[in-house]
């Protein structure tokens, strides 16, 4: 018996090293599922006072089968195939130990339900169909054996026996299948928020910031508590790269971008807004506390010699805008800080410069 396993797990063609883990991934989970269908089988065995050498069979097919196949697994130059043999192989055995037991009803349906449960979801509807037909035909073997007989009556024992296999596989199919649901969450999780970071400084990308930005301006216009952004441009950065090289660019980026961690609050969204340009959003500050804010940061760039760089040294200019419920969206306010920034390093840069609309009394 085999665990329950995604669509992708069975797929041929993929590299080595993958193959082997799926192989392994079976391997552990086999070892379960051929000593509970042992159990199961064996109580109509024991009913129907079976030779001893179909004892030996079931014995080894139980403890031997699973090591077997996961050395098979592993010698194969293309493990996802040898594993996909290895299945129908299984699905093959059960209609052999079915035919052995005389389709004795409780053990049959228990190891038919269980066996179709597994193919179906490792390969869908048309793997399905093929380990059944290998279930059928290993079946058809036995029936055509001499001194077959049906025994389609099962004894009170042979269904007390049938209860591990019906009661404990599922159970180890759901336990599996949760964590490869946990799995996948994990990843999905790990997908997005790399997909929302810049690779270069760490912080936010560009569109994800913006969307930070999006929703504060609408919790700000639902419940009207200020909020600030802060737009920021490291000065001269052209000439950095020139003169210094891009490496030297690169590290200068990095270097802001920690700066913005250790100044910042944990809740202001600092983000990467485009090449040296940075935004901040500071949710709950009004424009004074934002303005002493980008001061903080602005004398600590200042201050700095920037890690990485051999000595360079940079300053930037920054914007400040409040919200303003008069803004039509969030890029108006994107906007207005991006201005006062416009007016900063108009102005000499290296400073800070506020953005307050006429008619907005300032904001502590």
């Amino acid at each position: 018996m085999d665990p329950t396993l995604s669509q992708d797990d069975v797929v041929p063609g993929r590299p080595k090293d993958e193959g082997l883990r799926f192989a392994q991934r079976m391997y552990r989970l086999r070892t379960l599922g051929p000593v509970l269908g042992a159990v199961c089988v064996g109580g109509a065995l024991w009913s129907q006072g079976a030779h001893a050498l179909v004892w030996v069979a079931l014995v080894l097919n139980a403890l031997a089968w699973p090591h077997l196949a996961y050395r098979l697994a592993r010698r194969s130059d293309n493990p996802y195939r040898a594993e996909l043999r290895n299945l129908m192989i299984d699905s093959a055995s059960g209609g052999a130990w079915m035919a052995m037991i005389g389709f004795s009803a409780a053990p049959s349906a228990v190891i038919f339900s269980m066996m179709a449960m597994d193919k179906a979801s490792i390969g869908g509807l048309r793997f399905l169909a093929r380990c059944i037909a290998a279930q059928a035909a290993a079946a058809a073997v036995v029936v055509m054996a001499p001194g077959f007989e049906l025994h389609l009556q099962s004894s009170i024992l042979e269904r007390v026996a049938s209860l591990p296999l019906l009661v404990g596989y599922p159970i180890t199919i759901g336990l599996t299948t949760y964590r490869l649901a946990r799995r996948v969450r994990r990843q999905n999780l790990t997908l997005a928020a790399i997909s929302s970071i810049d690779g270069l400084s760490g912080l936010l990308n560009r569109s994800h910031w913006e969307a930070v930005v999006g929703a504060e301006f609408q919790r700000c216009r639902r419940i009207g508590h200020p909020s600030s952004l802060v737009m920021m441009d490291i000065d001269h950065f052209k000439a950095i790269n020139d003169r210094h090289g891009h490496p030297a660019g690169d590290a200068v980026i990095r270097s802001v971008a920690s700066i913005l961690r250790g100044v910042l609050r944990l809740h202001d969204v600092p983000g990467r807004y485009g090449g040296e340009e940075f935004g901040i959003v500071l949710p709950g500050t009004g424009i004074q506390g934002a303005e002493v804010l980008a001061e903080r940061v602005r004398k600590r760039i200042e201050s700095t010699v920037l890690e990485g760089t051999r000595g360079v040294r940079a300053t930037a200019s920054l914007g400040v805008a409040a919200f303003d419920p008069r803004d039509a969206d969030h890029v108006d306010w994107i906007a207005r800080a991006d201005r006062a920034l416009y007016m900063a390093k108009e102005s000499g840069r290296n400073r800070t410069v506020r953005d307050v609309p006429e008619g907005t009394p300032a904001q502590a």
